[in-house]
This record gives structure tokens, sequence and C-alpha cells, in this order.
């Protein structure tokens, strides 16, 4: 693996287990098994490796829910394969950390692939959700603007209860619950 591809890739995993804080240039070179000159060589600094390794792993979060919406289904099917996917759950969510870092949300360099991937979700599953309705699927009067921002943020919310607790069991409450959720709504 290239120089500059294990910087990004060690980058990625020190912000999802550290922060931007946390993940000093030292880090990521030991992790990556690079030097200080090779990390300055393909970058200027910890911000710009930073902003690569998150839209990195931004891109990687759209390949990986495409491989669901994209399926064969109805939209409740294609969103529950999306909700019910094997994830880390105790890490969280590698973007949705992110919003928690203080030092990522106060600057807009690194806030920027941060809010356009959770933009993406949203209008993706907003999409999903029209589709629905327009097979007759969902009721007419079911906004997919706002249903898609409710899943998002059931998601999400299931990964900061299930590391409080200590346990996947509380997003995994919270995904079956949305699925039954969305499953009565075509009922």
């Amino acid at each position: 693996m290239e120089t500059a591809e294990r910087l990004i890739r060690s980058t990625q995993e020190l912000l999802w287990e550290r922060g931007y804080v946390g993940t000093s240039p030292k880090a990521i070179q030991l992790a990556a098994e690079a030097g200080q000159g090779s990390m300055y060589h393909h970058f200027s600094g910890k911000a710009e490796l930073a902003k690569a390794a998150i839209e990195r792993s931004g891109a990687e979060l759209r390949e990986a829910a495409e491989q669901q919406f994209e399926a064969a289904g109805t939209a409740t099917e294609r969103i529950a394969g999306y909700l019910e996917r094997d994830r880390e759950v105790l890490k969280g969510c590698r973007m949705g950390r992110l919003t928690a870092d203080p030092d990522v949300i106060a600057d807009p360099v690194l806030r920027a692939p941060v809010a356009e991937t959770f933009s993406w979700l949203r209008a993706r599953l907003a999409e999903i959700i029209a589709e629905g309705k327009e097979s007759g699927e969902y009721p007419a009067g079911l906004d997919p603007d706002r249903t898609a921002a409710t899943i998002a943020a059931v998601l999400q919310g299931g990964y900061v209860l299930a590391r409080a607790d200590g346990s996947d069991e509380p997003f995994e409450l919270a995904v079956q619950g949305l699925v039954d959720l969305l499953k009565g709504v075509t009922s």
C-alpha cells in the first residue's frame, strides 16, 4: 500500500477512535508506518490529511449504503437492509462521531464533508421514500424529507444509546422499532 494511502487509512481509524484532537501527527505516522517527511510530502499538515480521511470515510459510507439502497425490493426492504447491515455499533458511526468533536465542527473545511455525507444520506432516503409513495407502499401524506431525517436521527441516536450502555442492544432495539414503524406505515 502506498504511503499516502496508509496515511489516509490510519487517520480514518484514529479519527474514529480518538477524534481530531486526540489524533496527533505522530500517532498517524506510527499507525501508518510513515516518517514525518513522508507525511508532509503528501499532505501540508494534519488538517489536510484529516480532510482527506473524512472525505474517504464519507465516500465509503455512501458506497456501503448504496449497496442496500440499490438492491431489489420494496422501499421498506431496502431501507431495512441499510439499517440492519453489519456495523461496529459500539465504535459508533465514523461520520456521526465527528459531529461531537468541537474542532471538526468549528472548522468549516473539516465539517463540510461530514455535513455533505449526512445531507446525501437524507436526500437518498427521501428518494426511496418518495418511490415508496409513488408505488403505493406508503401513504400519500407521508413526508419523504421528514421521514428521511427521522431515519437518520434514529440511526445516529441508536449509536449514542449503545455506546452509553456498552451494548449493541439499544441500537438494535431502535433499528427494529423503526423498521416496525416503516412496515406499519405500509399496512
